[in-house]
Protein backbone atom coordinates (compact mmCIF):
# COMPACT_ATOMS: atom_id res chain seq x y z
CA UNK A 1 0.00 0.00 0.00
CA UNK A 2 1.11 3.59 -0.69
CA UNK A 3 1.09 6.32 2.06
CA UNK A 4 -0.28 8.96 1.19
CA UNK A 5 0.73 10.85 4.15
CA UNK A 6 1.15 14.75 4.40
CA UNK A 7 4.17 16.59 5.72
CA UNK A 8 1.69 17.50 8.17
CA UNK A 9 0.95 13.44 9.30
CA UNK A 10 -2.98 14.20 7.68
CA UNK A 11 -4.21 11.10 5.42
CA UNK A 12 -5.69 11.76 2.84
CA UNK A 13 -8.90 10.07 1.51
CA UNK A 14 -9.31 7.08 0.11
CA UNK A 15 -12.61 5.40 -1.05
CA UNK A 16 -14.35 2.19 0.63
CA UNK A 17 -14.30 -0.33 -1.71
CA UNK A 18 -16.25 -2.83 0.35
CA UNK A 19 -18.64 -2.67 3.38
CA UNK A 20 -16.55 -3.66 6.39
CA UNK A 21 -18.05 -7.12 7.16
CA UNK A 22 -14.55 -8.94 7.22
CA UNK A 23 -11.22 -6.91 7.69
CA UNK A 24 -10.15 -9.21 4.80
CA UNK A 25 -13.30 -7.68 2.42
CA UNK A 26 -12.48 -3.98 3.31
CA UNK A 27 -10.33 -1.97 1.90
CA UNK A 28 -7.56 -0.85 4.34
CA UNK A 29 -6.21 2.18 3.15
CA UNK A 30 -6.46 5.16 4.86
CA UNK A 31 -9.98 7.16 5.42
CA UNK A 32 -11.41 10.06 7.38
CA UNK A 33 -14.96 9.26 8.27
CA UNK A 34 -16.31 6.90 10.80
CA UNK A 35 -19.13 5.66 8.71
CA UNK A 36 -21.32 2.58 8.65
CA UNK A 37 -18.65 1.47 5.78
CA UNK A 38 -15.52 2.31 7.84
CA UNK A 39 -16.82 0.77 10.94
CA UNK A 40 -17.31 -2.91 12.43
CA UNK A 41 -20.40 -2.13 14.42
CA UNK A 42 -23.16 -0.83 12.26
CA UNK A 43 -25.92 2.02 13.00
CA UNK A 44 -27.84 0.42 10.50
CA UNK A 45 -29.03 -3.08 9.86
CA UNK A 46 -28.60 -4.57 13.53
CA UNK A 47 -30.86 -4.99 15.52
CA UNK A 48 -28.06 -4.08 19.02
CA UNK A 49 -26.66 -0.83 18.74
CA UNK A 50 -22.85 -0.90 20.14
CA UNK A 51 -21.51 2.07 19.53
CA UNK A 52 -23.27 4.65 22.43
CA UNK A 53 -20.21 5.33 24.55
CA UNK A 54 -19.04 8.41 24.96
CA UNK A 55 -15.28 9.79 25.22
CA UNK A 56 -15.36 10.72 29.19
CA UNK A 57 -17.02 7.10 29.38
CA UNK A 58 -14.39 5.55 27.43
CA UNK A 59 -11.04 7.91 29.39
CA UNK A 60 -13.42 6.20 32.55
CA UNK A 61 -13.10 2.86 31.33
CA UNK A 62 -9.48 3.25 29.92
CA UNK A 63 -8.72 4.64 33.50
CA UNK A 64 -10.30 1.22 34.88
CA UNK A 65 -8.30 -1.38 32.66
CA UNK A 66 -4.94 0.67 33.28
CA UNK A 67 -5.30 2.02 36.80
CA UNK A 68 -6.12 -1.41 38.15
CA UNK A 69 -4.19 -4.42 39.77
CA UNK A 70 -0.96 -2.26 38.67
CA UNK A 71 -0.89 0.29 41.21
CA UNK A 72 -0.47 -2.36 43.90
CA UNK A 73 3.03 -3.84 43.03
CA UNK A 74 4.78 -0.51 41.95
CA UNK A 75 5.68 0.18 45.47
CA UNK A 76 7.47 -3.48 46.04
CA UNK A 77 9.24 -2.91 42.59
CA UNK A 78 10.98 0.36 43.82
CA UNK A 79 12.49 -1.81 47.21
CA UNK A 80 14.14 -3.32 44.00
CA UNK A 81 15.34 -0.71 42.17
CA UNK A 82 15.24 1.84 44.60
CA UNK A 83 13.28 5.71 44.86
CA UNK A 84 14.93 7.46 42.09
CA UNK A 85 14.96 4.70 39.49
CA UNK A 86 11.85 3.46 39.78
CA UNK A 87 10.10 6.63 39.58
CA UNK A 88 11.99 7.11 36.23
CA UNK A 89 10.90 4.08 35.16
CA UNK A 90 7.16 5.26 36.68
CA UNK A 91 7.79 8.09 34.29
CA UNK A 92 9.38 6.85 31.11
CA UNK A 93 7.28 3.78 31.03
CA UNK A 94 3.72 5.82 31.16
CA UNK A 95 5.71 8.14 28.19
CA UNK A 96 5.77 5.57 26.47
CA UNK A 97 2.74 3.70 26.68
CA UNK A 98 0.62 7.20 26.12
CA UNK A 99 2.45 7.11 22.99
CA UNK A 100 1.68 4.15 21.85
CA UNK A 101 -1.80 3.85 22.48
CA UNK A 102 -2.18 7.34 20.73
CA UNK A 103 0.23 5.57 17.96
CA UNK A 104 -2.61 2.15 18.36
CA UNK A 105 -5.34 4.66 17.84
CA UNK A 106 -4.71 7.00 15.10
CA UNK A 107 -3.93 4.00 12.89
CA UNK A 108 -7.28 2.24 13.98
CA UNK A 109 -9.12 5.57 12.83
CA UNK A 110 -7.41 5.85 9.32
CA UNK A 111 -7.48 2.43 8.39
CA UNK A 112 -11.13 0.22 7.57
CA UNK A 113 -12.33 -2.68 9.42
CA UNK A 114 -9.63 -3.03 12.41
CA UNK A 115 -11.39 -3.85 15.73
CA UNK A 116 -8.28 -5.03 17.64
CA UNK A 117 -4.75 -4.88 17.66
CA UNK A 118 -4.82 -8.23 15.86
CA UNK A 119 -6.93 -6.43 13.01
CA UNK A 120 -4.58 -3.94 13.32
CA UNK A 121 -1.52 -6.44 12.90
CA UNK A 122 -3.28 -7.91 9.68
CA UNK A 123 -3.06 -4.83 7.78
CA UNK A 124 0.94 -4.47 8.08
CA UNK A 125 1.39 -8.14 7.88
CA UNK A 126 -0.97 -10.31 6.47
CA UNK A 127 -3.10 -13.51 8.18
CA UNK A 128 0.00 -15.22 9.77
CA UNK A 129 0.89 -11.92 11.65
CA UNK A 130 -2.74 -11.33 12.42
CA UNK A 131 -2.85 -15.02 14.16
CA UNK A 132 0.28 -14.40 16.12
CA UNK A 133 -1.12 -11.26 17.53
CA UNK A 134 -4.92 -12.13 18.76
CA UNK A 135 -2.93 -15.47 20.20
CA UNK A 136 -0.65 -13.05 22.30
CA UNK A 137 -3.79 -11.19 22.96
CA UNK A 138 -5.45 -13.56 24.29
CA UNK A 139 -2.65 -15.06 26.64
CA UNK A 140 -2.02 -11.09 27.88
CA UNK A 141 -5.47 -10.31 28.93
CA UNK A 142 -5.97 -14.45 30.01
CA UNK A 143 -2.74 -13.14 32.66
CA UNK A 144 -3.98 -10.20 33.40
CA UNK A 145 -7.34 -11.63 34.10
CA UNK A 146 -5.89 -13.81 36.50
CA UNK A 147 -4.33 -11.26 38.24
CA UNK A 148 -7.76 -9.71 38.70
CA UNK A 149 -9.42 -12.65 39.95
CA UNK A 150 -6.36 -13.65 42.23
CA UNK A 151 -6.49 -10.05 43.63
CA UNK A 152 -10.23 -10.31 44.22
CA UNK A 153 -9.46 -13.73 46.28
CA UNK A 154 -6.46 -12.16 48.58
CA UNK A 155 -9.19 -9.77 49.67
CA UNK A 156 -11.85 -12.00 50.47
CA UNK A 157 -8.93 -13.78 52.01
CA UNK A 158 -8.06 -10.29 54.10
CA UNK A 159 -11.97 -9.80 55.06
CA UNK A 160 -12.67 -13.52 56.34
CA UNK A 161 -9.23 -14.30 57.96
CA UNK A 162 -8.59 -17.22 55.60
CA UNK A 163 -11.67 -18.93 56.73
CA UNK A 164 -11.41 -21.17 53.62
CA UNK A 165 -9.18 -22.40 50.95
CA UNK A 166 -7.91 -19.79 48.81
CA UNK A 167 -8.77 -22.04 45.82
CA UNK A 168 -12.64 -21.37 46.66
CA UNK A 169 -12.34 -17.68 46.99
CA UNK A 170 -10.64 -17.62 43.46
CA UNK A 171 -13.92 -20.07 42.27
CA UNK A 172 -16.20 -17.14 44.17
CA UNK A 173 -14.22 -14.38 42.58
CA UNK A 174 -14.68 -16.32 39.08
CA UNK A 175 -17.66 -16.82 39.14
CA UNK A 176 -18.58 -13.10 39.99
CA UNK A 177 -16.33 -12.14 37.18
CA UNK A 178 -18.03 -14.40 34.64
CA UNK A 179 -21.00 -12.71 35.76
CA UNK A 180 -20.40 -9.20 35.45
CA UNK A 181 -18.36 -9.92 32.29
CA UNK A 182 -21.46 -11.43 30.28
CA UNK A 183 -22.82 -7.60 29.60
CA UNK A 184 -22.64 -7.36 26.17
CA UNK A 185 -21.93 -4.32 25.56
CA UNK A 186 -19.12 -1.61 26.92
CA UNK A 187 -22.13 1.18 27.82
CA UNK A 188 -23.50 -1.26 29.91
CA UNK A 189 -20.15 -1.89 32.46
CA UNK A 190 -19.49 1.90 32.46
CA UNK A 191 -21.30 2.48 35.52
CA UNK A 192 -19.54 -0.67 36.83
CA UNK A 193 -15.88 1.45 35.83
CA UNK A 194 -16.67 4.18 37.48
CA UNK A 195 -17.50 2.43 40.78
CA UNK A 196 -14.90 0.39 40.78
CA UNK A 197 -12.12 2.86 39.83
CA UNK A 198 -13.29 4.67 42.64
CA UNK A 199 -13.04 1.73 45.28
CA UNK A 200 -9.16 0.99 44.03
CA UNK A 201 -8.14 4.76 44.37
CA UNK A 202 -9.82 5.42 47.30
CA UNK A 203 -8.55 2.02 48.81
CA UNK A 204 -5.27 2.60 47.85
CA UNK A 205 -5.56 6.28 49.46
CA UNK A 206 -6.34 5.07 52.34
CA UNK A 207 -3.07 2.77 52.97
CA UNK A 208 -1.36 5.35 51.97
CA UNK A 209 -2.44 7.97 53.93
CA UNK A 210 -2.46 4.36 57.46
CA UNK A 211 1.49 3.81 56.30
CA UNK A 212 1.99 7.42 57.19
CA UNK A 213 0.41 7.60 60.52
CA UNK A 214 2.39 4.57 61.86
CA UNK A 215 6.08 4.50 63.75
CA UNK A 216 7.22 1.43 61.96
CA UNK A 217 6.05 -0.48 58.78
CA UNK A 218 3.00 -2.85 60.28
CA UNK A 219 5.41 -5.83 58.49
CA UNK A 220 8.63 -4.84 60.14
CA UNK A 221 9.75 -6.03 63.86
CA UNK A 222 7.33 -4.12 66.53
CA UNK A 223 9.99 -3.72 68.83
CA UNK A 224 13.96 -3.02 68.86
CA UNK A 225 15.95 -1.45 65.74
CA UNK A 226 15.34 -2.52 62.06
CA UNK A 227 16.29 -2.20 58.73
CA UNK A 228 14.00 0.18 56.96
CA UNK A 229 15.27 -1.05 53.32
CA UNK A 230 14.65 2.30 51.97
CA UNK A 231 16.94 2.86 49.64
CA UNK A 232 17.17 6.17 46.59
CA UNK A 233 19.28 4.10 44.27
CA UNK A 234 18.73 -0.21 44.57
CA UNK A 235 21.67 -2.53 43.54
CA UNK A 236 19.71 -5.42 42.33
CA UNK A 237 20.58 -8.28 40.61
CA UNK A 238 20.20 -8.78 36.31
CA UNK A 239 16.76 -11.48 37.37
CA UNK A 240 15.33 -9.51 40.10
CA UNK A 241 15.83 -5.67 38.13
CA UNK A 242 14.06 -6.79 34.96
CA UNK A 243 11.23 -8.60 36.79
CA UNK A 244 10.65 -5.19 38.74
CA UNK A 245 10.81 -3.17 35.36
CA UNK A 246 8.55 -5.44 33.57
CA UNK A 247 5.72 -5.17 36.50
CA UNK A 248 5.79 -1.02 36.30
CA UNK A 249 5.97 -1.27 32.58
CA UNK A 250 3.50 -3.65 32.69
CA UNK A 251 1.57 -1.40 35.38
CA UNK A 252 0.41 1.13 32.32
CA UNK A 253 1.00 -1.07 29.16
CA UNK A 254 -3.10 -2.60 28.63
CA UNK A 255 -3.45 0.00 25.99
CA UNK A 256 -4.30 -2.81 23.23
CA UNK A 257 -7.61 -3.14 25.64
CA UNK A 258 -8.47 0.64 24.47
CA UNK A 259 -8.87 -0.43 20.91
CA UNK A 260 -12.12 -2.61 20.98
CA UNK A 261 -13.71 0.26 22.90
CA UNK A 262 -13.24 2.83 20.02
CA UNK A 263 -15.68 0.57 18.05
CA UNK A 264 -18.03 0.97 20.36
CA UNK A 265 -17.75 5.39 20.62
CA UNK A 266 -20.09 7.42 19.16
CA UNK A 267 -17.40 9.21 17.78
CA UNK A 268 -14.01 7.57 17.51
CA UNK A 269 -12.36 10.50 16.62
CA UNK A 270 -12.46 11.90 20.53
CA UNK A 271 -10.44 8.74 21.35
CA UNK A 272 -7.35 10.72 22.04
CA UNK A 273 -8.89 13.32 24.46
CA UNK A 274 -9.82 10.19 26.54
CA UNK A 275 -5.89 8.64 26.18
CA UNK A 276 -4.64 12.12 27.64
CA UNK A 277 -7.19 12.32 30.27
CA UNK A 278 -6.68 8.77 31.40
CA UNK A 279 -3.04 8.40 31.57
CA UNK A 280 -2.51 11.88 32.79
CA UNK A 281 -4.24 10.72 35.69
CA UNK A 282 -2.98 7.28 36.23
CA UNK A 283 0.83 8.88 35.98
CA UNK A 284 0.24 11.38 38.70
CA UNK A 285 -1.26 8.26 40.95
CA UNK A 286 0.96 5.76 40.44
CA UNK A 287 4.00 7.98 41.06
CA UNK A 288 3.02 10.24 44.40
CA UNK A 289 1.16 6.38 45.75
CA UNK A 290 3.70 4.85 45.36
CA UNK A 291 6.37 6.94 46.07
CA UNK A 292 4.82 7.50 49.46
CA UNK A 293 4.45 4.05 49.75
CA UNK A 294 7.66 2.98 49.85
CA UNK A 295 9.20 5.71 51.77
CA UNK A 296 7.14 4.91 55.01
CA UNK A 297 7.56 0.93 54.31
CA UNK A 298 11.13 0.32 52.33
CA UNK A 299 11.51 -3.36 52.34
CA UNK A 300 8.55 -4.30 54.70
CA UNK A 301 6.01 -3.55 51.72
CA UNK A 302 3.33 -5.89 50.71
CA UNK A 303 2.11 -7.41 47.38
CA UNK A 304 -0.74 -6.13 46.41
CA UNK A 305 0.15 -3.49 48.51
CA UNK A 306 -3.27 -2.69 50.10
CA UNK A 307 -1.84 -5.08 52.69
CA UNK A 308 1.23 -2.84 53.71
CA UNK A 309 -0.51 -0.76 56.82
CA UNK A 310 -1.71 -3.41 59.24
CA UNK A 311 -4.47 -5.82 59.77
CA UNK A 312 -6.91 -3.25 60.65
CA UNK A 313 -6.24 -0.87 57.36
CA UNK A 314 -5.91 -3.89 55.23
CA UNK A 315 -9.18 -5.01 56.15
CA UNK A 316 -11.09 -1.53 55.15
CA UNK A 317 -8.94 -1.17 52.27
CA UNK A 318 -9.65 -4.33 50.83
CA UNK A 319 -13.26 -4.34 51.69
CA UNK A 320 -13.33 -0.57 49.65
CA UNK A 321 -11.25 -2.28 46.95
CA UNK A 322 -13.07 -5.31 46.31
CA UNK A 323 -14.92 -4.40 43.80
CA UNK A 324 -12.77 -2.48 42.07
CA UNK A 325 -10.44 -5.63 41.70
CA UNK A 326 -13.68 -7.97 40.60
CA UNK A 327 -14.26 -4.70 37.61
CA UNK A 328 -10.84 -5.35 36.85
CA UNK A 329 -11.02 -8.92 36.07
CA UNK A 330 -14.84 -8.34 34.61
CA UNK A 331 -13.01 -5.90 31.82
CA UNK A 332 -10.01 -7.92 31.13
CA UNK A 333 -12.28 -11.55 30.38
CA UNK A 334 -14.69 -8.77 28.76
CA UNK A 335 -12.33 -7.68 26.13
CA UNK A 336 -10.45 -11.01 25.49
CA UNK A 337 -14.11 -12.43 25.41
CA UNK A 338 -15.03 -9.54 22.63
CA UNK A 339 -11.86 -10.33 20.49
CA UNK A 340 -13.30 -14.07 20.15
CA UNK A 341 -16.80 -12.75 19.66
CA UNK A 342 -15.92 -10.11 16.62
CA UNK A 343 -13.72 -13.22 14.99
CA UNK A 344 -16.53 -15.74 15.17
CA UNK A 345 -19.79 -13.60 14.54
CA UNK A 346 -18.25 -10.61 11.85
CA UNK A 347 -19.10 -11.60 8.62
CA UNK A 348 -22.66 -13.38 10.70
CA UNK A 349 -26.15 -11.55 11.15
CA UNK A 350 -25.89 -12.77 14.42
CA UNK A 351 -23.39 -10.18 15.33
CA UNK A 352 -25.93 -7.49 16.43
CA UNK A 353 -28.95 -9.59 16.44
CA UNK A 354 -30.58 -10.86 19.47
CA UNK A 355 -30.60 -14.55 18.71
CA UNK A 356 -29.72 -17.65 20.54
CA UNK A 357 -26.47 -18.51 18.48
CA UNK A 358 -25.50 -14.51 19.40
CA UNK A 359 -26.14 -15.06 22.89
CA UNK A 360 -24.66 -19.28 23.26
CA UNK A 361 -21.08 -17.84 21.35
CA UNK A 362 -21.09 -14.69 24.12
CA UNK A 363 -21.57 -16.13 27.47
CA UNK A 364 -19.31 -19.05 25.69
CA UNK A 365 -16.79 -16.50 25.22
CA UNK A 366 -16.36 -14.68 28.57
CA UNK A 367 -17.50 -18.38 30.66
CA UNK A 368 -13.59 -19.61 28.63
CA UNK A 369 -11.76 -16.85 29.27
CA UNK A 370 -12.69 -16.97 33.53
CA UNK A 371 -12.03 -20.10 33.71
CA UNK A 372 -8.95 -19.87 31.95
CA UNK A 373 -8.37 -16.74 33.70
CA UNK A 374 -9.34 -18.85 37.01
CA UNK A 375 -6.65 -21.69 36.05
CA UNK A 376 -3.58 -19.37 35.81
CA UNK A 377 -4.08 -17.40 38.99
CA UNK A 378 -4.31 -20.90 40.77
CA UNK A 379 -0.80 -22.15 38.84
CA UNK A 380 0.98 -18.66 39.93
CA UNK A 381 -0.29 -17.30 42.88
CA UNK A 382 1.90 -14.73 43.55
CA UNK A 383 0.63 -11.30 42.31
CA UNK A 384 3.88 -9.70 41.34
CA UNK A 385 5.06 -12.65 38.89
CA UNK A 386 1.69 -12.85 37.08
CA UNK A 387 2.44 -9.08 36.48
CA UNK A 388 5.64 -9.15 35.70
CA UNK A 389 5.08 -12.47 33.20
CA UNK A 390 2.00 -10.11 31.13
CA UNK A 391 4.34 -7.29 31.13
CA UNK A 392 7.21 -9.25 29.64
CA UNK A 393 6.20 -11.98 27.71
CA UNK A 394 2.81 -10.44 26.06
CA UNK A 395 2.62 -6.58 26.87
CA UNK A 396 5.79 -5.67 25.68
CA UNK A 397 5.35 -7.23 21.95
CA UNK A 398 1.76 -6.13 21.52
CA UNK A 399 1.82 -2.44 23.67
CA UNK A 400 5.49 -1.63 22.57
CA UNK A 401 7.02 -3.39 19.78
CA UNK A 402 3.66 -3.91 17.19
CA UNK A 403 3.04 -0.15 17.84
CA UNK A 404 6.21 1.02 17.05
CA UNK A 405 5.77 -0.69 13.43
CA UNK A 406 2.54 0.31 13.28
CA UNK A 407 3.90 4.23 13.32
CA UNK A 408 7.23 2.90 11.00
CA UNK A 409 4.21 1.51 8.16
CA UNK A 410 2.35 4.75 7.61
CA UNK A 411 5.61 7.34 8.15
CA UNK A 412 8.14 5.67 6.13
CA UNK A 413 8.64 8.96 3.97
CA UNK A 414 10.09 10.40 7.00
CA UNK A 415 13.38 8.20 6.92
CA UNK A 416 13.72 10.49 3.72
CA UNK A 417 12.77 13.61 5.32
CA UNK A 418 14.49 16.29 7.53
CA UNK A 419 17.03 15.49 10.20
CA UNK A 420 14.45 15.49 13.31
CA UNK A 421 12.00 13.28 10.86
CA UNK A 422 14.81 10.78 10.37
CA UNK A 423 15.40 10.80 14.30
CA UNK A 424 12.20 10.27 14.59
CA UNK A 425 11.78 7.37 12.37
CA UNK A 426 14.15 5.23 14.07
CA UNK A 427 13.39 6.42 17.66
CA UNK A 428 10.40 4.49 16.80
CA UNK A 429 12.87 1.07 15.41
CA UNK A 430 14.49 1.88 18.70
CA UNK A 431 11.65 1.42 21.00
CA UNK A 432 10.99 -1.89 18.70
CA UNK A 433 14.55 -3.21 19.97
CA UNK A 434 13.17 -2.60 23.09
CA UNK A 435 10.18 -4.34 23.45
CA UNK A 436 12.19 -7.23 21.68
CA UNK A 437 14.95 -7.07 25.05
CA UNK A 438 11.96 -6.97 27.44
CA UNK A 439 9.93 -9.62 25.81
CA UNK A 440 13.66 -12.24 26.01
CA UNK A 441 14.85 -10.82 28.92
CA UNK A 442 11.95 -10.07 31.06
CA UNK A 443 10.51 -13.73 30.46
CA UNK A 444 13.80 -15.27 31.37
CA UNK A 445 13.98 -13.05 34.41
CA UNK A 446 9.90 -13.88 35.61
CA UNK A 447 10.55 -17.39 34.85
CA UNK A 448 13.61 -17.92 36.54
CA UNK A 449 11.73 -15.90 39.99
CA UNK A 450 8.85 -18.20 39.77
CA UNK A 451 11.25 -21.23 39.75
CA UNK A 452 13.08 -19.81 42.41
CA UNK A 453 9.96 -19.11 44.29
CA UNK A 454 8.79 -22.76 44.40
CA UNK A 455 12.38 -23.98 45.42
CA UNK A 456 12.00 -21.87 48.46
CA UNK A 457 8.84 -22.49 49.19
CA UNK A 458 7.40 -18.85 48.98
CA UNK A 459 4.84 -20.95 46.51
CA UNK A 460 2.83 -23.86 47.52
CA UNK A 461 1.66 -26.45 44.92
CA UNK A 462 -0.60 -24.85 42.35
CA UNK A 463 -4.08 -25.46 43.38
CA UNK A 464 -3.64 -25.76 47.28
CA UNK A 465 -4.94 -24.02 49.92
CA UNK A 466 -2.46 -21.64 51.29
CA UNK A 467 -2.50 -18.12 51.23
CA UNK A 468 0.19 -16.70 49.39
CA UNK A 469 -0.61 -13.08 49.05
CA UNK A 470 1.68 -11.89 51.36
CA UNK A 471 4.66 -12.81 48.78
CA UNK A 472 6.68 -10.06 47.10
Amino acid sequence: MSNNTSEKGSYAITPVLATAGSIDSVDTGKLETDDDAFEVFKRQGGEVDFRTVSWVYASVIFLKVIFATGVLTIPSSMYVLGALPGAINVLGWQFLNTYCAIIQGNFRNSHAGCHSIADMAHVVGGVWLREVVGVFFLVTYAIVGASGIFGASTALNALSNHAVCTNYFMLVATIAVFILASARKFEKIAWLTWAGFSSVFVAVFVVVVGVTQQDRPAAAPQTGDFDLGYHVIGHPTFIAGITSVATIFCSGAGTSAFLPVISEMRRPKDYNKAVYLCMGIVTASYLSFSLVVYRYCGQWVASPSLGSAGDVIKKVAYGIGLIGLLVSACLYVHIAAKYIFVRLLRDSVHLQKNSVAHWSIWLGCTFSMSVVGFLIASGIPIFNYLLALAGSLTFAPLALGLPGYLWIYDHQHYRNGCWWKVMVYYLNWLMIALAVFLTIGGTYGVVQNIIDAYARGEIDQAFSCADNSHSS
